[in-house]
């Protein structure tokens, strides 16, 4: 069973055309690497975050793949141009199933 937590995103939601917005999101999520023992000695299944994306106004802007090395409820941050008024969905899956999807609107001005 996937214990996919909660995502958040931190991002103006209002900007001028064409000005350059940082996007901070983050899921709460295990991360376990599959390399790590529990207390008695057996292996703690692998169960990572695999993917992240995020579409503004229906097109794919971002798309990524994480691997085991990232950290406890991954945070990311990365940069985008504000070009016209829409939703922005972020979206976050894992190796067991689990998903994520934070949607926010970005209302954008001349």
């Amino acid at each position: 069973m996937s214990r996919m937590g909660n995502g958040r995103v931190h991002m103006p939601q209002l900007a001028k055309r064409g000005d350059i917005m940082e996007i901070r999101a983050m899921v709460q999520h295990p991360m376990e690497s599959g390399f790590r023992l529990d207390d008695t000695g057996k292996p703690i299944a692998r169960h990572i975050v695999t993917s992240f994306s995020c579409h503004y106004a229906g097109r794919e802007v971002l798309t990524m793949r994480l691997h085991p090395a990232v950290s406890v409820n991954p945070y990311l941050t990365f940069c985008l141009r504000a070009t016209e008024s829409g939703e922005l969905t972020f979206t976050w899956s894992d190796d067991q199933g689990g998903v994520a999807i934070v949607s926010t609107r970005l209302d954008v001005v001349s």
